[in-house]
């Protein structure tokens, strides 16, 4: 019954977006038809419009559909957006003037087009047609000016006595015609991307053109010299028309491109983390030490190897259990009990190895985040598997991707299918997943040079700052507190260099090799977290696979089961804190709840952000707000913790 509501309900929602579709069809027609009833077409086609806003030079040109009547120009995102969408702009021709610039990317004629104050409209360049030439003169057919910047040939001083040669003059600029029927020639020419030929404009009949004075010229179609003798800045020109306000004032400094400003960041951050390096070698040399990492020459740290390899049993085990429900050999109750039996197994094992030989810090790491993304891993494949037999006993298909096809259970209980999920970069089982076409090998091996490459960068930080720092610092709870704080801030800035190579090396670089090499397609793996204006916007986009996983398999069933939001979101935060805690206290051979505090401290947050997001209604505030609590609060304070609580509890066998 809830099912069938469900899709009643997903029905519903189909027709109404059928609705507005519709409703907004009918409203586009009618403004075409008012829009013809006044105004006559000229031309269309395809521009690129510049937007100085975006920061990379390559993206400011962006290609978009523009439509010329007698009254407006108009532009769309694309040609097939302009048949059943509204306008993306429109501007009124209103005593435009045209002015060519420089020949962008080599290939395309650059012009834009200013109002009567001076100010620039559009900047537009030639679209792959190469047909800037003609939207000029239709625009110049319409009444505007055009001024011509390109660079002047030289005079032909041969043809000085020659009748071409006579001067027009205009108010108190003088042109020779040679000059202006040369630079014509020059700027008519149209360049074409593609093999960068040149497209000269074929002239035609002479228009009379009508200008925004009322006087009449004539001028010949692709001849520019009549229009580049307008000479509009003249010495009672107005300079000042309207008001303005100053980039950097408050209500203009969001509109503006600070692509500078930021370049400028850029370099003083190179510069002053440089001076701050060699500063550190100078002062304490090279501190780099293998032992820290792996003590490969000691036998306690070869458990651990043996430990994450016999981990593999565990998804095997659960492959063979499914397959005895797939076949009627075993019951609901005795299927639930062997995958709870099972999935213990694959967390307790590994924290009592680690616990016994007394392994070094990062193999055992490592080991408990093989067996944390295993544990999720099992307990996806068994929750799954159990929503899709009900699925299979309602007669109902489940939902597939878009490319491969679709597997229904118990097709899907295979050995292969199960090896797949277990190393495809996903904690989320399903049946199939969106595939890749194509292997790219020289693409795999570039990533794994840059992994090595921010690996090594990750050790060389972590030696040659952290430790040194957190060795000469004291408890954060004890002692001096002005002392504690001034250690805090001196760790945050390589503590949030290294998280973020962590990131970069394990989020984007590991697991895009892997979706490579296993033709795995969704790989939204993050999303773009640092932007987020609170700190519930930052842990639903910084790790994507997590994040999916506890709202599969731990929000929605809590709120299916009768829970609240803010429940489920309890729920939700309290398991993630234990697993949090287990990753780093077994690893520490301690349990101290740091960890776990870290992550239910994250609720309040979460509402004292989301107050402060609604009060101020600034996106910089919001993200100012969570970069102070993740960089200079967060993170340097624990990794304090956890060092100290270590350091004690390795002296307290040397001083018994």
């Amino acid at each position: 019954m809830a099912m069938a509501m469900a899709m009643a309900m997903e029905e519903l929602q189909v027709l109404r977006e059928e609705k507005k579709q519709l409703l907004g069809s009918v409203q586009h027609l009618r403004e075409l038809v008012a829009q013809t009833t006044a105004e006559s077409f000229v031309r269309c086609g395809n521009l690129y419009k510049h937007n100085p806003i975006l920061c990379s030079s390559e993206k400011q040109w962006e290609l978009r559909f523009f439509a010329l009547t007698t009254k407006t120009l108009s532009f769309w995102e694309s040609e097939a957006r302009a048949g059943s969408g509204h306008a993306l702009g429109r501007y009124a021709l209103d005593r435009w003037v045209i002015r060519l610039k420089e020949v962008h990317d080599g290939n395309y004629e650059v012009f834009t087009i200013e109002d009567g104050a001076g100010d620039v409209v559009l900047r537009l360049s030639g679209g792959p047609e190469g047909e800037a030439g003609s939207w000029v003169n239709a625009l110049q057919l319409l009444g505007c000016k055009l001024v011509s910047e390109l660079p002047k040939p030289a005079c032909n001083t041969t043809q000085e006595s020659d009748s071409s040669s006579e001067v027009t003059s205009v108010g108190e600029v003088s042109f020779s015609e040679d000059d202006l029927n040369s630079s014509s020639d020059k700027t008519a020419g149209l360049r074409q991307r593609k093999g960068g030929a040149s497209k000269q404009l074929s002239p035609s009949k002479k228009e009379t053109l009508s200008s925004h004075n009322g006087k009449s010229s004539s001028i010949q179609d692709g001849d520019y010299s009549q229009a580049s003798m307008k000479y509009t800045l003249r010495p009672s020109s107005l300079a000042h028309t309207k008001p303005k306000e100053s980039p950097l004032s408050s209500d203009a400094i969001f509109k503006q491109s600070h692509a500078g400003l930021f370049n400028l960041c850029i370099v003083v951050l190179v510069a002053v983390n440089s001076r701050l390096i060699i500063e550190n070698i100078m002062k304490y040399g090279l501190l780099i030490q293998s032992g820290f990492w792996f003590s490969s020459k000691s036998a306690k740290d070869w458990p651990l190897l043996m430990c994450g390899l016999t981990l593999s049993i565990c998804p095997f085990v659960a492959y063979l259990t499914e397959k005895l429900k797939a076949h009627a050999f075993i019951s609901e109750r005795v299927l639930v009990l062997l995958h709870f039996i099972n999935c213990t197994v694959e967390i307790a094992y590994p924290m009592y190895v680690i616990g016994r030989v007394n392994s070094e810090l990062l193999p055992g790491f490592l080991l408990m985040e093989i067996a944390i993304t295993g544990w999720l891993k099992l307990v996806s494949y068994a929750h799954a598997n159990a929503d899709l037999r009900l699925l299979a006993l309602a007669g109902e298909k489940p939902e597939a991707p878009t490319n491969p096809p679709l597997i229904e259970y118990p097709q899907n209980i295979t050995l292969a299918n199960m090896a797949y999920f277990i190393v495809a970069p996903t904690l989320c089982y399903q049946p199939s997943y969106p595939q890749s076409p194509t292997l790219r090998k020289g693409w795999v091996l570039r990533q794994l040079g840059k992994l090595i490459v921010f690996t090594s960068l990750m050790g060389f930080m972590i030696e040659q700052y952290i430790n040194p720092t957190i060795r000469n610092s004291q408890h954060p709870l004890k002692g001096n507190y002005l002392y504690a704080i001034e250690r805090v801030l001196k760790l945050s800035i390589p503590v949030l260099y290294v998280w973020l190579c962590m990131f970069y090396c394990f989020f984007h670089l590991w697991f895009n090799i892997v979706a490579e090499i296993t033709y795995f397609g969704d790989r939204e793996f993050y999303k773009d977290w640092w932007n987020a204006k609170t700190i519930e916007e930052y842990w639903r986009m910084w790790n994507m696979p997590v994040h999916k996983w506890l709202v599969r398999h731990v929000y929605f069933p809590c709120i299916r089961h009768g829970a609240s939001k803010h429940v489920a979101s309890v729920v939700t935060f309290a398991i993630s804190a234990i697993f949090h805690e287990i990753c780093i206290g077994t690893p520490c051979h301690m349990f101290r709840a740091w960890a776990f505090l870290g992550i239910m401290l994250q609720v309040p947050l979460i509402v004292l952000t989301n107050w402060l997001q609604r009060k101020f209604q600034s996106s910089i505030v919001g993200n100012m707000i969570f970069w102070f609590f993740f960089c200079i609060v967060g993170q340097p304070m624990c990794v304090l913790l956890y060092y100290h609580d270590v350091v004690n509890q390795q002296q307290l066998p040397v001083a018994s």
